[in-house]
């Protein structure tokens, strides 16, 4: 029964969904400008790198902390602490590298 079925339901749902997919096409991202999509996109990605060294910061802490006067346990959370910093510091860097780039191609002046 359903080898008799499935064919034609195929062929009527690929024969509406064309004419449904036009009447509901919209663009979600709101942005037709292919250069303030890839600024959005730059922004987005620096924004979860920043979350990903705050989540460093707190792991190295937890590890120093935990030590329990361990030492190599301290150099392994020292450690993780000072990348965070220096992956912080390439992060806010980057940033403004890409802010003012960005402002450059989208405004034609380097502010």
């Amino acid at each position: 029964m359903y080898k008799k079925i499935a064919p034609h339901l195929i062929v009527g749902i690929l024969t509406f969904l064309p004419a449904a997919a036009h009447a509901q096409l919209q663009n979600p991202l709101g942005v037709t400008d292919i250069r303030v999509l890839i600024g959005r996109v730059i922004r987005a990605l620096l924004g979860i790198s920043g979350a990903v060294a705050l989540l460093m910061f707190v792991y190295g802490g937890m590890l120093w902390l935990t030590s329990g006067g361990n030492a190599d346990q301290i150099k392994k959370g020292k450690n993780t602490l000072i990348w965070a910093v220096i992956g912080l510091v390439v992060i806010f860097t980057s940033y403004t590298l890409v802010s003012a780039l960005i402002s450059a191609i989208t405004t034609g002046e380097l502010q």
